[in-house]
């Protein structure tokens, strides 16, 4: 994927799009790839990065929703189990199997919880991932090692699927390229083209070119996430607000707080959620919460509050309580839920999609989950092609492999992401002087892969490396600010920057550190964490 060259596509005054998509997360990814791959000339612009927002903020997991049983949505549960099949078979690099263990410490848990998850086996059919099961006290304590044991009966067991949420809206954004699609991020629509009343097209600004761009097509879908009611009041102003947004945080931990192998589900908050103890990356993610939020923002930021919700609840299961210096690294998300009036508990606001189409035909796609995504992208391609008088063509991404689709490899790497790429990847790697080197001796990531990231992923700042290409900033924030001098000097090579940009985007990169998380889990000082990290040994690759 390379920027420029779609930018000199769009400018191209005489093209004529079928398709033009507004926000670069899973739905409109989703439904650039669903578009293009029925041969419709499409495009898609995103504001920030691919997947910057809600996308690469999720619990990483592909799942029915074991707690939409709960509240009687069976066919929001079976529609995603289908799904999750379907997407672990399309991106198997990228979606993996795992076991989930609900420990239970009253008499009646385990029949109750294993009677729901029997349940979610039988909506599963075949494309279940493996059937629940109970496990007693002994068993339940060796699968989860550092978890609570005064009162423990013992557990139940079914299975889900965890997937990496960033890099499969890179395979995304890359499939619908292989199929014809222009993708470009760092591109804010920043109005609508009419004729007579009806959408015909965008104003854009190329934040990076300072330049104004008009895009004319068919038909126009805004699919911008918790920012669609922003581009829904363009198009019709004093409209009423589709989306309500609700936050989400997760918590990333040493895994010496909860050394297994295997996922620890929480069934019941005081607020009614589940809560997820996660392996990942050879951490623990810790997530999630669900706090309403009144207006949108772009960089969510988690609150103190929010933290000490989720510590607490930890703190029941696990036999160390974390405290704020043990916190590596927080990210919030925003969910687009779709708008119930007179209900202030977004937790119990349903994760179904809607479909809309305004009078003037502006479509506008929201709600959803990772999991439906591909569906999602299908109603709302099927919507496009009704409103835009195309010719009808058959989905066909129901059995689509994505991009970088390879079987994956037992003790996989941290370079199995890349899948069927990962060879291109350590040529580049072996190409580059000091390729093969760590960027940190905490973290798994090469200056190679910063190199082949700018020449083939279209990334475009510090912040696209750290944060979404890899999850420097997540796995260890402190590391991730230490290495953003070297990443700043690669993709200054590689995109042609000078040393003034070389420092901004050190400078947004101290302050992402700064600000992702409150005190007084996040009170240390960026300029000395810089010195003391760089001053660290670094590492060749292994």
């Amino acid at each position: 994927m390379r920027r420029e060259v779609f930018l000199d596509e769009i400018q191209e005054g005489d093209v004529a799009w079928d398709v033009i998509i507004i926000g670069g997360g899973a739905t409109g990814l989703g439904t650039a790839v669903d578009a293009a791959s029925r041969g419709y000339r499409t495009v898609l612009l995103e504001q920030a990065d691919f997947a910057e927002g809600t996308s690469s903020r999720s619990t990483k997991l592909l799942h029915g929703g074991v707690r939409y049983l709960r509240q009687g949505n069976v066919a929001l549960v079976r529609e995603a189990l289908r799904e999750r099949s379907r997407l672990c078979h399309n991106a198997p690099h990228l979606v993996r199997n795992l076991k989930f263990i609900l420990p239970t410490y009253a008499w009646w848990e385990r029949p109750f919880y294993g009677l729901g998850l029997k349940i979610y086996d039988l909506l599963a059919g075949h494309h279940s991932f493996g059937r629940s099961h109970r496990l007693s006290r002994t068993r339940t304590l060796e699968e989860l090692p550092g978890i609570q044991t005064g009162g423990l009966r013992g557990s139940v067991v079914y299975h889900d699927g965890q997937f990496d949420d960033a890099r499969f809206a890179l395979a995304l954004a890359r499939t619908a390229t292989n199929h014809g699609a222009v993708v470009v991020n760092h591109v804010r629509v920043i109005g609508l083209l009419k004729k007579q009343g009806k959408v015909t097209g965008v104003v854009a600004h190329d934040l990076e070119a300072d330049q104004e761009l008009h895009l004319h097509g068919q038909v126009v879908i805004n699919a911008a996430g918790v920012f669609v009611d922003g581009i829904r009041k363009q198009d019709e102003p004093g409209s009423s607000n589709l989306v309500r947004p609700s936050q989400g945080i997760h918590l990333i931990v040493d895994r010496a707080f909860f050394p297994s192998r295997h996922a620890l589900l929480i069934p019941r908050t005081q607020d009614g959620r589940v809560l997820f103890a996660l392996p990942w990356h050879e951490r623990v993610l810790l997530g999630t919460t669900d706090t309403p939020v009144r207006e949108p923002a772009l960089e969510p930021l988690p609150h103190v509050d929010e933290i000490e919700y989720l510590i607490d609840h930890a703190a029941h299961y696990f036999e160390r309580r974390i405290s704020p210096s043990d916190i590596l690294g927080a990210f919030a998300g925003l969910r687009p839920l779709v708008n119930v009036s007179n209900t202030r508990d977004t937790a119990s606001i349903s994760r179904d999609h809607v479909v809309r189409i305004s009078k003037s035909g502006l479509i506008t796609v929201t709600g959803g989950k990772w999991t439906t995504y591909r569906r999602i992208a299908e109603d709302t391609t099927n919507t496009a092609v009704q409103v835009g008088g195309l010719e009808a063509r058959p989905c066909v991404t129901a059995n689509l492999r994505l991009h970088g689709w390879q079987a994956p490899r037992e003790n996989g790497t941290a370079l199995q992401v890349y899948g069927a790429d990962r060879e291109d990847v350590e040529a580049v790697m072996r190409e580059i002087e000091h390729g093969q080197e760590w960027l940190h001796c905490d973290l798994p990531y090469s200056r190679g892969e910063v190199h082949w990231a700018a020449r083939h992923e279209m990334a475009r700042t510090v912040s696209d490396v750290l944060v979404r290409r890899t999850p420097a900033l997540y796995l260890n924030r402190e590391a991730a600010l230490a290495c953003a001098p070297a990443v700043a000097n690669i993709l200054a090579k590689e995109l042609g920057r000078d040393e003034a940009w070389m420092a901004e985007q050190v400078s947004m990169m101290h302050r992402q550190v700064e600000t992702c998380l409150p005190a007084p889990y996040g009170t240390h000082d960026a300029a000395s964490i810089t010195d003391a990290a760089m001053a660290r040994p670094q590492r060749g690759f292994e």
